[in-house]
């Protein structure tokens, strides 16, 4: 089990509060998922956000939005999902995003000539595996984080310093 106490500032949004976290990393989770996953709710909060059992449950995105009647508003995935998963996702929430942190081209070429619901309104945006590699290794079991996002660039405060980053998106 992971703590996070975030002060986000998310420019690009107009998004500036405090988050407390507790998340739960699966054994066969990697670290790089994990952080991923942590910066995509930085990334979405909004009413309705909510981490899911992540890898534990196969069959639900790492995150979801759900509007107040229960309705899914937004499936939020990481790494590179398969064509028959996002293809589930779009036909199952209105928005869909996939937080990526392995090369774009290997879902995209995944998503080729499959019959993908909607694929061209899918969002996929892309961390560098250096920026995560250097994130994880200030990873403890109690993390303060100051994260900033302005315009695809990403800035995390930790107690080991500052790591930096770029947050690029991607179209089918």
């Amino acid at each position: 089990m992971f703590r996070f106490k975030i002060q986000l500032s998310d420019v690009s949004r107009n998004a500036y509060e405090t988050l407390e976290l507790r998340v739960a990393m699966h054994p066969s989770e990697s670290v790089p998922y994990l952080l991923t996953r942590v910066i995509a709710y930085c990334l979405n909060t909004q009413r309705g956000l909510e981490l899911t059992d992540g890898i534990s449950a196969p069959d639900l995105p790492a995150l979801w939005v759900k509007d107040l009647t229960g309705l899914l508003e937004m499936w939020i995935d990481i790494g590179n999902p398969s064509a028959k998963r996002l293809h589930k996702a779009a036909k199952a929430a209105k928005k869909v995003r996939v937080y990526t942190y392995r090369d774009f081209a290997i879902l995209q070429k995944e998503v080729e000539g499959q019959n993908v619901h909607q694929v061209g309104a899918i969002e996929v945006f892309a961390l560098q595996p250096k920026f995560l590699d250097r994130l994880g290794a200030t990873l403890e079991r109690d993390n303060a984080w100051e994260f900033l996002h302005d315009a695809g660039e990403l800035s995390v405060g930790t107690k080991k310093g500052t790591i930096t980053g770029e947050l690029v998106a991607h179209h089918f």
